[in-house]
């Protein structure tokens, strides 16, 4: 937790407008919850963290169709929405089911993806995010760096002044979440990933501070799939036990010597398969371009973190000192799914579609094969 600079005036203000303004916030801060990205969109004009830790300039169509879409934006038509006929009866909306492999769980839907998307789109600003990326036709949709304002802990000072002094805390750290829907018979899948940043202060003096990534967290994952299953119209206690009890299947992905390039074998179906892989690439960081389900190819962009001075693959920030001789080792890569009987066999591409030999493949294939335990 960060106290900003204006933490001196700050107090001082918010104790002078406590006496004039009463508690009324206060009720907001002894809910409990553990997720609250709604307060602070809200609060901030515009999020203070780097535009984007993972990605370059993207590709044009996964831009959403006419500019950001905020949840400020969104709330101003939500009374004229209420108004217009649904698209998508409450009775109606189909059953609902968890799946799990290791630590990776998706919703399985009868809806189908023209369904899902207007409700997913619904779901994520009521939430309180600005959508960077929303692609029906790819089936992706990706959140804006934002605050889980429930981590600041909830001191009695605070409990005093409630939200009178939110603009003095931080939590140093920030949330992203990438949505992707896939058609499968019978309806949909539906995965979120998340990504998380932490603010650290670099150098002797520490007084810089500058950014980088956290490790995914499979609680706020699983979090966001049951409050999706609610907005569907699942019962909350019963959405929260189909995601905590949700059997999970044994790890078997392994690293295939003896390839002309980097590959691996992994003991799935290639329609299972496709969907974890591509899990496992929105998870480890990798910047998805493009995909071919009909081909089994993802294509991706990823700079060797040695070349590239930092631990996690697909790290572009200008926030980093992203030079031109660390944007030079940019290199783009085809991930190839590939039939092999009752399993599928994943092997590393360079741009041109030939094996990927070097060492950036292995350790390509050596990240895919951890996230797939």
């Amino acid at each position: 937790m960060h106290l900003s600079s204006r933490a001196a005036r700050g107090l001082l203000a918010a104790a002078a407008a406590y006496a004039l303004g009463g508690c009324s916030s206060v009720d907001s801060f002894l809910s409990g919850d553990k997720i609250d990205y709604k307060s602070q969109a809200s609060k901030t004009a515009a999020l203070d963290v780097p535009p984007d830790l993972t990605q370059l300039a993207r590709d044009s169509r996964y831009q959403p169709q006419s500019g950001v879409v905020s949840a400020s934006g969104m709330a101003t038509n939500t009374a004229a929405a209420a108004a217009a006929p649904s698209s998508i009866a409450v009775n109606s909306l189909g059953d609902m089911r968890i799946e799990r492999d290791g630590n990776q769980r998706w919703l399985i839907t009868t809806l189908t993806p023209e369904q899902l998307w207007p409700q997913l789109r619904t779901f994520w600003t009521e939430r309180g995010f600005n959508l960077v990326v929303d692609d029906a036709q790819n089936g992706v949709m990706e959140t804006d760096w934002a605050e889980n304002r429930s981590r600041i802990p909830q001191d009695g000072v605070r409990r005093l002044l409630g939200g009178i002094l939110d603009r003095v805390y931080d939590t140093g750290e920030r949330d992203r979440y990438r949505t992707r829907v896939e058609r499968v018979a019978g309806g949909s899948e539906v995965s979120i990933a998340h990504r998380g940043a932490e603010e650290f202060y670099q150098g002797q003096t520490k007084e810089v501070t500058s950014w980088r990534l956290r490790p995914t967290d499979p609680q706020l994952e699983a979090e966001m799939l049951v409050r999706l299953m609610t907005k569907l119209g699942a019962k909350e206690e019963t959405a929260r036990t189909q995601v905590a009890n949700a059997p999970a299947a044994p790890a078997r992905a392994r690293v295939l010597s003896g390839q002309p390039g980097a590959a691996l074998e992994f003991d799935e179906s290639f329609d299972r398969a496709w969907r974890r892989i591509g899990l496992a690439l929105d998870r480890t960081g990798f910047t998805v371009e493009d995909r071919d389900r009909s081909g089994g190819l993802y294509f991706v962009r990823y700079v060797d973190p040695k070349l590239a001075g930092r631990e996690e693959p697909g790290f572009f920030s200008k926030l980093f000192g992203l030079d031109d001789k660390n944007a030079a080792n940019l290199q783009r890569y085809r991930i190839a799914l590939k039939r092999a009987g009752e399993k599928t066999q994943v092997v590393v591409q360079n741009s041109q579609g030939s094996p990927e030999a070097g060492e950036t493949g292995q350790r390509i294939v050596t990240l895919l094969v951890d996230e797939l335990k």
